[in-house]
């Protein structure tokens, strides 16, 4: 029988700036936390509104990269509490069983595996994990560039029963036939981390909808290999190809005209009839393209 598929929201930092709301670097999407939380809650609203079916807290810049080491320090735990509860009221007001994923970032800058620092993993996540717990049904490594920092991510987590969900970053340019994530790494070896740590669902977000199918009959031709039963999905972003060097949200990336919600549906369409269950967007893709994913491809 086939698998339902599943609606996830789309980016939350340039829809934040597309209505107004206080966004500048470095805080991104964090700034509205603190400045115009009802600015933050609206944005879930109207991706509930379009049809997803799991939001994701605003917590993925509640890290010292994007805040800064004493803010993050100081408010770190009421910030990602805070993006936990935005979410819930969200949900609860809409009345739909909606579930919400507690975001995970890389803890050291996005993009980048190279900044990876194993002994601080617990300082800078704990911090967030206490935050968001009472507010989340699902925890979402997101946008993880390396297997070892998914890895660290995971080691933290409590032991609650709550689902694991890991989403890897790909490599935009310099490509080989070989889908790889950001470090170099092969989607094959991120997928069979993934089945090691009992991940529930495999994503990839954050890069060019054109490396995105590769990778997804990449893990689930792992999978399949492994004989484990572990759902994949993905959310692109609108962004042009990154270079090896970039940052992400390192300043407001131009958004490629084609990626209009028509456009964007015709990838998604494609990653569903690769085996894709869970289809959502990341920075550039907003409710208007969520609205056209749950119309055409949602359960």
């Amino acid at each position: 029988m086939a698998t339902a598929t599943v609606i996830l929201d789309g980016g939350m930092g340039r829809e934040l700036q597309r209505r107004g709301a206080p966004f500048r670097q470095p805080e991104w999407s964090a700034l509205a936390l603190s400045e115009a939380p009802q600015a933050v809650e609206a944005v879930h609203a109207a991706y509930i509104q379009s049809g997803a079916n799991v939001i994701t807290s605003n917590s993925y810049a509640v890290v010292p990269f994007h805040i800064g080491e004493a803010r993050f320090a100081e408010e770190g735990q009421a910030l990602a509490a805070l993006a936990g509860e935005l979410a819930r009221r969200a949900v609860d007001a809409s009345g739909k069983a909606v579930r919400v994923a507690g975001s995970l970032p890389p803890l050291f800058g996005s993009y980048r595996p190279d900044l990876f620092e194993p002994q601080r993993v617990s300082e800078l996540l704990t911090p967030l994990v206490r935050g968001l717990a009472p507010f989340v049904d699902v925890w979402l490594a997101e946008t993880q560039s390396s297997i070892v920092e998914a890895r660290a991510i995971h080691a933290g987590l409590p032991e609650d029963g709550k689902p694991f969900w890991l989403s890897f970053t790909l490599k935009d340019e310099d490509t080989d036939d070989v889908p790889r994530l950001r470090s170099g790494e092969p989607v094959a070896e991120a997928a069979e981390a993934a089945a090691q740590l009992g991940v529930q669902v495999l994503l990839f977000n954050c890069s060019q909808p054109e490396v995105i199918g590769d990778a997804i009959d990449a893990a689930r031709q792992t999978f399949e290999r492994l004989g484990v039963q572990i759902e994949v999905g993905a959310y692109a972003n609108a962004f042009p190809p990154q270079p090896k060097e970039a940052t992400a949200n390192d300043g407001l990336d131009p958004l490629r005209e084609d990626l209009d919600p028509p456009g964007y549906l015709q990838w998604a369409a494609d990653w569903q009839a690769r085996g894709a269950s869970h289809l959502g967007g990341c920075c550039g893709i907003g409710p208007e393209h969520i609205a056209v994913l749950a119309q055409k491809l949602g359960s």
